[in-house]
């Protein structure tokens, strides 16, 4: 039999290895999954540990004013990392990804027909609840912005989520009166001088919280104006949206604290 010299062994032992893929080890996966809503197909991100093993509980991520971005994603690894299985929703449909000035308009659009925003919420919830890696009794939706308006507007649709967290989003309804189908415990991170979401609306909801005995807490963060966790932002609070380190921080870990709690 023919043999080959150590030099020509090793060359061939390095183009098997070569040939061979490295990503056996378990890990965080990340896909894009296709689904419909209201006549629309949507294209949200899962993202999860696949070392975990058995039922997850699970995050649903509700996107800022220019639909699913990389953002989102960066912020669904991070929850993938602590344990929990995440979906990125997709409120606009597939390949609908606005800048400004046009992504006010389209987040308009749904700020103005709660009903639509709300199916389309609902949508991408069914999509996490009914995922192999969900347990579909632990369920949470955070959201960023006008994703921080939904998932407050999920929560009033009577959705089984157990925690809610909206970052400084809008925290005006319509029907107030729907806060009292509310079935978890809600958390508002919020800049104390954001320009954005004036007094008036901030006393109302608390009045929206307390009437339908809501269990939630509310925490404004000084010197923090709009779009507070997002780095994207900017420093220049002067334009009412900036990011602040310590208000990402400080909002991130009572997100932790709450879900430690609720998604136990």
């Amino acid at each position: 039999m023919k043999t080959l010299p150590l030099s020509g062994l090793l060359a061939a032992l390095c183009t098997v290895f070569a040939m061979t893929p490295t990503n056996t080890q378990a890990g965080i996966k990340e896909t894009a999954v296709e689904y419909t809503s209201a006549g629309a197909t949507c294209e949200g991100w899962h993202v999860y540990d696949d070392a975990k093993t058995g039922k997850l509980p699970a995050v649903l991520i509700v996107h800022q004013w220019t639909g699913p971005s990389d953002y989102e994603k960066m912020r669904a690894r991070m929850l993938a990392e602590l344990g929990y299985n995440v979906f990125v929703a997709d409120i606009y449909g597939k390949g609908i990804r606005p800048q400004p000035p046009e992504a006010g308009k389209e987040a308009g659009k749904y700020k103005n027909d709660r009903k639509l925003y709300r199916e389309r919420l609902t949508s991408a919830f069914n999509v996490l609840a009914q995922n192999e890696h969900t347990d579909a009794s632990k369920v949470a939706v955070i959201g960023y912005c006008f994703g921080g308006t939904g998932a407050l507007e999920l929560a009033r649709s009577g959705a089984p989520v157990k925690a809610v967290v909206s970052f400084h989003g809008s925290l005006s309804s319509p029907t107030p009166e729907d806060a009292k189908s509310i079935k978890g415990q809600v958390l508002v991170c919020h800049g104390e001088d954001d320009p954005f979401v004036p007094g008036a609306e901030v006393e109302a909801f608390h009045s929206e919280m307390r009437v339908a005995g809501v269990k939630y807490k509310f925490v404004a963060y000084p010197g923090a104006v709009h779009s507070f966790t997002q780095k994207h932002a900017g420093d220049d609070v002067s334009k009412g949206s900036a990011y602040n380190a310590d208000a990402d921080a400080k909002s991130w870990e009572a997100m932790k604290e709450l879900f430690a709690e609720t998604l136990k």
